[in-house]
């Protein structure tokens, strides 16, 4: 890695009183982020790592973390939309981050197979050269992005009340 900033730092809190944190600083210096307490507090953090091993395994620069890098703010990605509609040449990250919460919370695994089957499904084949990631998921990729999840979420466990995690996005 160079001496450059990343195009993003990640910063995902653990406060003592069970809400968390979440902050994304831009190369240039400027910022979004979010407080989360109750269910949310314990879902997307979780969610959002799962974000960062889909994004950066799969060279996806276009998805969540590359839009925020580009400048969308986090509120511009829901109701009322202030930004309008994703860009249709988006990486499929959030779909695939969809597949992962849902393999979290059901146990059951999806296959590369099943995976493919339901993005070609559900956003179409204009995504076969959308983005700058890959498309097509391989047996392999799910295996290193399941790896990666593993991982950061045996990180996020272990932070202590009160920590900070924190992790550079630099695809794209």
């Amino acid at each position: 890695m160079s001496d450059a900033h990343p195009r993003l730092r990640i910063e995902i809190g653990k406060r003592r009183d069970g809400a968390t944190t979440f902050r994304l600083v831009r190369a240039d210096g400027s910022a979004t982020w979010q407080r989360h307490e109750g269910n949310t507090a314990a879902f997307f953090p979780l969610h959002d790592l799962e974000h960062f091993a889909v994004e950066t395994v799969l060279g996806h620069g276009r998805g969540f973390y590359g839009l925020v890098a580009e400048g969308w703010e986090l509120g511009d990605f829901g109701t009322p939309w202030p930004r309008g509609p994703m860009p249709a040449d988006m990486d499929p990250s959030e779909s695939i981050v969809g597949f992962l919460d849902l393999e979290r919370a059901t146990g059951v695994e999806l296959t590369a197979d099943e995976v493919n089957e339901q993005l070609r499904a559900k956003l179409g084949e204009r995504n076969a050269s959308a983005g700058s990631g890959r498309v097509h998921i391989t047996d392999e990729d799910l295996a290193h992005v399941r790896a990666v999840v593993r991982e950061l979420h045996a990180k996020w466990w272990e932070l202590p009340p009160g920590e900070t995690m924190s992790l550079e996005f630099d695809v794209g």
